[in-house]
């Protein structure tokens, strides 16, 4: 049996928080190298699981569109110039903006540790991806959400429907003897790919509406608007909790007690939403003591790489005025290092 969905979102997003929080390209390669590893070794045959490729092609796409970008429209200036582009004169009220001109070292290095970071983000999310079942986690739902249910199919099974359809049009087109690779294969492959992953999410959808997935019982107008302003305090309270602590510029008590007090909230509320549902669930997923690891091990990489981000500990934001060598950080890289934990405790 595999490992609960619940546990794999919670190890991604925790290891995105950790990449989130530096500019370091050592610590931000060694935590794409962890994701990788996990992805490749707790892989199952599924789908979905070649996600991880996808998104880190991904990645690196955003790379090189990070670089040209500041290129062309310029950025960080520095005393490195590089080489000098003509440069487009604009109007006044465009006054910031730039059209080619002086490029500079310091200004790429900064483009390309930003288009890093974000690549680094991507690749956790499509580590996620990969391991976790998106029907899984769907049944794993809490009950208040259920009418909801629908939307949520259509959004977490997109990506990993896109992945195994790429794969079968791929496949069909080779037993038809179309070998075109490159921008010509890319045009024709891109309208059937998107629409049969649309395809099988609107069915799968469908399937669980035709079902009475997200019916409810009747419940006090009281009862409905008190759950109702529970879950949105939370999910608000998560919101900014969140963003303040992806951003890093937020105290930490701040950010943590909006964390908590958003998440006690929403938890009230889908507990008390959960007695609109007059249904049990059969065979739940149950959560054992190798989800605790997998989730406590992300935690753990997030929680090192936060402890000296708000201890104003060096390495992990890189200066590129003047250039700084980079050098990677003892703590965090431990702390990253320890979310390998799931290939220790992976099922099948």
């Amino acid at each position: 049996m595999t490992l609960h969905p619940g546990a794999w979102w919670l190890w991604g997003l925790l290891l995105a928080v950790a990449a989130s929080r530096t500019t370091n390209p050592l610590l931000l390669g060694l935590v794409i190298a962890v994701a990788g590893l996990v992805a490749v070794a707790c892989r199952t045959e599924a789908p979905w699981a070649d996600a991880y490729g996808v998104f880190l092609k991904l990645g690196l796409l955003i790379i090189a569109l990070r670089v040209v970008f500041h290129v062309l429209l310029g950025g960080i200036t520095g005393e490195t110039v590089l080489f000098t582009l003509p440069e487009i004169p604009l109007p006044s009220w465009a006054k910031g903006i730039r059209l080619g001109g002086p490029v500079s070292a310091e200004g790429l290095l900064f483009a390309l540790y930003q288009g890093l970071q974000l690549a680094t983000l991507l690749g956790c999310i499509g580590a996620v991806n990969a391991l976790a079942n998106p029907k899984r986690a769907l049944r794993s739902m809490p009950a208040a959400l259920y009418e909801v249910s629908v939307a949520v199919v259509v959004a977490l099974t997109t990506a990993p429907q896109l992945v195994a359809s790429a794969k079968a049009v791929r496949k069909a087109r080779r037993l038809r003897g179309d070998g075109a690779r490159g921008w010509r294969a890319l045009r024709t492959l891109l309208v059937p790919v998107l629409e049969d992953a649309l395809d099988r999410s609107l069915a799968l959808a469908a399937a669980m509406d035709s079902r009475g997935y997200g019916r409810t019982a009747s419940v006090p107008a009281g009862t409905r608007r008190l759950t109702s302003a529970l879950v949105l305090a939370g999910l608000i309270g998560l919101c900014v909790g969140i963003y303040g602590l992806l951003d890093g510029q937020a105290s930490p008590y701040v950010t943590f007690g909006l964390l908590l007090a958003g998440a006690g909230l929403a938890i009230a509320g889908l507990r008390l939403g959960a007695k609109r549902v007059p249904r049990t669930r059969y065979r739940p997923d149950p959560w054992r003591w190798q989800e605790s690891v997998v989730a406590g091990s992300g935690a753990i990489a997030a929680a090192a790489t936060v402890f000296v981000s708000a201890s104003g500990g060096s390495g992990l934001v890189m200066s590129v005025v003047p250039i700084e060598v980079p050098t990677l950080p003892l703590i965090p890289a431990l702390g990253v290092l320890v979310a390998l934990a799931p290939i220790a405790v992976r099922t099948r």
